[in-house]
């Protein structure tokens, strides 16, 4: 049975969605679906976390281990939206990446990142009276450095940014409190991370 750790934020504990309808519990079941044996994930997530803080908190629980047969991580959203400098974000992420890919037992191809989706498109940022073209444009930006840093380290990057730009406005593509996606959401976020994960060799192993 492979294990998965998952690193994040509110995107990947699911805040406001049941645990079955979490991005990483479907994603899964995709996988089960087609053969691969496969836990569900370990989560080191909570609402709100920078970056900073995921590294904070993955200090206080060491040692984690270093047999984890696949590790995703998702982070940045609050980087941006608490004002945080881009290079402290890269130079936080560059750590996390590399500690990332010693959970999994120092193979690149057991890694996979999630591109920050733009929460900009949501009622929330509207009744914040956030600039939604800033706030995407913030994005951009920090998915583009996230982009080369794991291209620098031949980590998998998948780009959810659009499928949340086109349907993140949605009132059933959002929770109750009209910022956090909904589990409809999350499932357009497995099935992008999907094609990627199943062509990871530890993956294809097991098919």
């Amino acid at each position: 049975m492979m294990n998965f750790l998952q690193l994040g934020d509110s995107y990947t504990i699911g805040e406001g969605v049941d645990e079955d309808d979490r991005w990483g519990h479907q994603l899964v079941r995709a996988l089960r679906n087609e053969g691969v044996a496969i836990a569900l994930p370990h989560i080191v997530a909570t609402t709100g976390w920078t970056t900073g803080e995921l590294q904070s908190r993955l200090d206080a629980l060491e040692p984690l281990g270093e047999t984890w047969d696949l590790v995703s991580l998702l982070i940045g959203v609050n980087n941006q939206y608490r004002a945080l400098s881009l290079q402290e974000y890269v130079a936080e992420f560059e750590r996390l990446l590399a500690r990332a890919i010693l959970y999994a037992r120092g193979d690149v191809d057991r890694v996979f990142v999630l591109s920050i989706p733009d929460w900009g498109v949501t009622p929330f940022a509207r009744e914040q009276k956030r600039d939604p073209q800033q706030i995407g444009e913030e994005i951009d930006q920090f998915n583009a450095a996230a982009r080369e840093v794991c291209d620098r380290f031949a980590v998998r990057f998948v780009d959810i940014t659009p499928a949340s730009r086109r349907f993140g406005g949605e009132v059933d593509m959002l929770v109750a409190d009209a910022l956090h996606p909904s589990g409809a959401m999350y499932a357009l976020w497995a099935a992008e991370a999907l094609p990627v994960v199943r062509h990871m060799p530890s993956i294809e192993a097991t098919l």
